[in-house]
């Protein structure tokens, strides 16, 4: 990954809560040599690191789009839950269908493609700012 990605998704894990806690775990990217059984193997590892009782959320670009204020109302129900949240961002050829039927949300960022890398900054980006929503903090001001 580019130092920026890293330094701006560093950032805003930082910026969380310690109740709220942010990590990353990144899994090896499957081949090119079979798109479809590649992509499985990719699914498989990444299911094989999602903790038991764990919500996956699927990041693809079919999913519901949410307002920020949408994301943290659905934070705020994921804490009174307290199961663990998985975010699940697939590599550049997407994530298989059968990790996408597992998921218990899909989650859009809109219409446009972004490199999958830069999602994992949005997403830290986006549950930051729906935490100071939560917490009456100023970042969020629209």
């Amino acid at each position: 990954m580019p130092d920026w990605i890293a330094a701006g998704w560093k950032e805003y894990a930082r910026r969380l809560p310690p109740h709220l806690p942010l990590s990353l775990i990144e899994v090896p990217v499957a081949g090119r040599s079979n798109a479809g059984r590649e992509s499985r193997v990719e699914a498989e590892r990444l299911l094989a690191r999602v903790p038991d009782r764990a919500r996956l959320v699927a990041l693809h670009g079919a999913g519901k789009v949410w307002s920020t204020e949408q994301l943290a109302a659905r934070l705020a129900d994921w804490q009174q839950d307290g199961d663990p949240v998985c975010f699940v961002i697939g590599g550049a050829d997407g994530l298989d269908p059968e990790l996408l039927d597992r998921s218990q949300a899909r989650w859009s960022f809109g219409p446009a493609v972004f490199p999958h890398m830069l999602i994992r900054v949005m997403v830290a980006e986006q549950l930051y700012r729906a935490w100071t929503i939560l917490s009456g903090h100023p970042y969020h001001r629209a």
